[in-house]
């Protein structure tokens, strides 16, 4: 599965063929350095490690600035694998080669991507799970608009089930979008516009797959 490392610089809109409106996510992705090719004879499978995000000597490892010296790059931040490429993808597996997006995707693809979401701190139910609450404020009902209501539990089990949906920290986790669609491409920028919404923040790491 080819893919790519970026940046997410922000979100706009552009305008569809029909004149619509399409609210669009703009990535800067690449250009990321091929840092280890692996394959069956010496590792058991195919893959493509990629790298992307200067990082200063002094902040990484003697292990890490010689793996790095191998591909001839200095040290990157966000290292990332990709396995299962298919032959179209085979000439950029190539020690040392430099990836930029326009090797990877083309304008209309629909791709996937992973990332971090924002995260949100301890949450309760109505936020978290979309729960209603308990609703109205009659028969003393006056501090339970926002509460979880009952457990269920009772003699038997005597505990919370696990699973149970309850109060708790919410986001900050990895999440994977999918089906997305490439609107534009900006190759000398570096630059892929593409349509919706990605999790993350401004300025987050997220991985692009075809």
């Amino acid at each position: 599965m080819p893919g790519i490392i970026g940046k997410k610089i922000g979100m706009t809109s552009v305008f569809g063929p029909g004149g619509e409106n399409i609210a669009c996510t703009v990535i800067e992705a690449g250009p990321c350095v091929v840092t280890q090719v692996k394959n069956e004879e010496s590792d058991g499978y195919r893959s493509v490690q990629l790298a992307f995000g200067e990082k200063k000597e002094k902040n990484a490892s003697k292990a890490a600035i010689g793996h790095f010296k191998k591909a001839s790059t200095t040290p990157k931040k966000n290292i990332v694998e990709f396995r299962d490429f298919g032959k179209e993808f085979e000439s950029i597996a190539e020690l040392g080669k430099e990836v930029r997006v326009a090797d990877i995707f083309v304008e209309g693809d629909f791709i996937d991507a992973v990332g971090t979401s924002k995260g949100k701190g301890f949450q309760g139910v109505v936020k978290r799970h979309n729960f209603n609450g308990v609703g109205g404020q009659t028969h003393g009902q006056h501090n339970r608009l926002r509460a979880p209501g009952s457990m269920g539990n009772a003699s038997f089990a005597s505990r919370v089930i696990k699973g149970k949906r309850l109060p708790g920290r919410m986001g900050g986790a990895r999440v994977k979008t999918t089906n997305l669609q490439v609107v534009k491409i900006i190759a000398d920028q570096n630059l892929i516009v593409i349509s919706g919404s990605l999790p993350g923040a401004k300025n987050s790491t997220v991985i692009l797959q075809k």
